[in-house]
């Protein structure tokens, strides 16, 4: 079942066309990735449909409703979250305290609200830090907080931004292995990210946008492969053999 489409989104800031036109599908229960060089509109895109921007034209569908000028905070009520690039948690609180507070976006109760962030932390092997102060935490675990925080209000779509970026590589690994499981867990992932062998690794699809325009669509070995990706973004080290 398609959870998420796109259809001929476009956003303009005055004379510069951002995203031009982008279609896809989402599929449930699939890690699809969103790539291309800095400036080709991934994030862009990402707010639109995450509700901090309106469409200039096209339609976001998200379970077969119109999403077109939904608000953030009603759209994370109805399933679809979504983490930042830049992590800002609440420094000075712990990490229970800031997954508890995405916790609210489902239940009014305290005590539920824990309840819930105590499950997420579980969940991402997280529960030894539920009492750090998230000031104090290193970047992988502001990483894995700021996941949290989105699965915390219980999300059927998550989107990811850059989640990986400035991890080392056996985070980066890890942070694979919690893309995997949260697929397996039911949670669908749309994902931008630039570290290109974790999304050879963990994607089920991936999408390649130039210039706010979708330039190519398929499973990371077409996508390898593709001569048009290559030369605009991939390079000749990920041709396929």
């Amino acid at each position: 079942m398609t959870i998420l489409s796109l259809r001929n989104m476009t956003k303009d800031f005055g004379g510069l066309r951002a995203v031009n036109s982008l279609s896809l599908d989402i599929e449930s229960g699939q890690i699809l990735a969103l790539i291309g060089p800095n400036g080709a509109g991934k994030s862009t895109a990402f707010n639109c449909i995450a509700g901090v921007y309106t469409p200039t034209a096209g339609t976001i569908t998200f379970e077969g409703e119109s999403i077109n000028g939904c608000k953030p905070w009603d759209l994370c009520k109805k399933g679809l979250a979504r983490t930042f690039q830049i992590v800002k948690p609440f420094a000075s609180k712990s990490v229970l305290y800031n997954v508890t507070v995405g916790s609210f976006a489902r239940t009014g109760k305290r005590d539920a609200a824990e309840e819930k962030a105590l499950e997420v932390l579980e969940f991402l092997q997280f529960s030894d830090k539920k009492d750090v102060r998230a000031g104090n935490l290193t970047i992988a675990d502001r990483k894995r907080l700021e996941i949290a925080r989105a699965l915390a209000t219980g999300p059927k779509l998550l989107l990811l931004d850059e989640v990986m970026a400035g991890l080392r590589p056996a985070e980066v690994d890890d942070m694979v292995e919690i893309m995997k499981k949260l697929r397996d867990s039911g949670i669908t992932i749309f994902v931008i990210e630039h570290i290109m062998r974790a999304i050879m690794a963990m994607s089920d699809r991936i999408v390649v946008i130039q210039f706010g325009r979708k330039i190519a669509e398929g499973t990371p070995k077409e996508i390898a492969s593709d001569e048009n990706v290559i030369k605009a973004y991939l390079g000749e080290d990920y041709a396929a053999a």
